[in-house]
């Protein structure tokens, strides 16, 4: 038998989906193949601190009456102090340092700002660490909705008509942003342009109501999208990459019905609340489906992404319209890019060795 492959867990972190990530390592935690995977789980605190946390998919299982979250145990993980050594240490609360053994991947599964817009893809490349996902720029690009439309638009894929506000922008003329805002017909979405799980996003639907909108969607970043409305169906496709030299491919798609909620926001996604069904696979004809796996790798491939990434659509009576990337999307077992793949064919505890496999394949 081979020995096995050490991977580090690294999840929480300083954005407002700290919780969400949390989930998704229960997620891993719970399926990863131990036969195959020795885990060394790293949690970023609230304040940004690398702690190591026990490997217990329990403590962090998503509970709607309390979210969960990485607590300071006072351990600091000692990340190598350069690339020609993989070993990572522990100091734990007594100052005690230890070896936590050679680390062979670093599986990054942050959402948000500090984990999966680059800042963490590019500490892990200063110190020489192979990781799982979409490199420096592609995490960038996919974390900032305004230049993944504006790449989107440029490799001639349809994306929904926006205007992006600064915050300097809105403070200094507000009523210019409207007058301009306006042609973009009602309803918008106010969105910032950093953020996920639909934090800080507000349909609008009188223009009195968009002054609330901004400060909210202000408060998560200093820009900030206002997108017109796409009438049509939400679909997803999930995207794997390839290892060396092979292409991206994409899943069966899925499809996130309203019946009651005005859009998928944060607590239909992972708090139970009513009004959302999600439907996978999603009732598609062979044609829709080509045409949205071939729109999927084509938008995955444009930001140069790696790894994994779901992709998000309307589908309108014109065709595809793409709303985001997501190049690392929720992940928990009931997670729409874990589900796309399992009607596909690939089981939860597949897909994860197969994305750390492929990321071994890259390094």
């Amino acid at each position: 038998m081979t020995d096995k492959v050490t991977v580090a867990l690294l999840f929480g972190g300083r954005s407002s989906e700290h919780s969400i990530s949390c989930a998704t390592a229960a997620g891993v935690l719970e399926a990863i193949d131990r036969d195959r995977y020795d885990v060394i789980p790293v949690g970023i605190t609230h304040e940004g601190a690398f702690t190591l946390q026990p490997d217990d998919a329990a403590r962090f299982a998503l509970n709607t009456a309390k979210l969960p979250e990485v607590e300071d145990n006072g351990s600091r993980i000692l990340w190598p102090d350069s690339a020609s050594t993989r070993e990572l240490s522990v100091v734990d609360a007594d100052g005690e340092r230890s070896s936590l053994h050679t680390v062979d991947i670093v599986f990054p599964i942050l959402h948000g700002p500090w984990g999966e817009d680059g800042t963490l893809q590019g500490m892990l490349e200063l110190v020489g660490l192979p990781y799982v996902g979409s490199g420096v720029l592609a995490s960038a690009l996919g974390m900032d909705k305004h230049f993944t439309k504006t790449v989107l638009q440029q490799a001639g894929i349809p994306v929904a008509p926006w205007r992006t506000v600064t915050a300097y922008e809105w403070a200094a003329a507000p009523g210019d942003i409207l007058e301009s805002a306006r042609g973009l017909g009602l309803p918008v979405f106010v969105k910032p342009a950093r953020a996920g799980s639909s934090v800080g996003v507000t349909k609008v639907s009188d223009w009195d109501d968009l002054d609330a909108a901004m400060a909210t969607a202000l408060a998560e970043d200093d820009r900030v999208l206002i997108e017109s409305m796409v009438p049509g169906r939400e679909v997803e496709i999930a995207v794997l990459g390839g290892r060396p030299g092979e292409p991206a491919r994409a899943s069966v798609a899925g499809e996130i019905v309203m019946n009651g909620r005005d859009f998928y926001d944060f607590a239909a996604k992972y708090l139970d609340a009513p009004g959302i069904d999600l439907v996978c696979p999603a009732d598609l004809t062979d044609a829709e489906l080509a045409e949205m796996r071939d729109l999927g790798v084509r938008a995955f491939d444009a930001i140069g992404g790696e790894g994994l990434a779901r992709v998000d659509f309307f589908l309108t009576s014109d065709g595809f319209v793409i709303n985001e990337i997501n190049t690392m999307p929720g992940f928990t077992p009931i997670s729409m890019f874990p589900r796309c793949w399992q009607e596909s064919g690939l089981s939860y505890p597949a897909l994860i060795d197969e994305l750390i496999q492929v990321a071994l394949a890259r390094a």
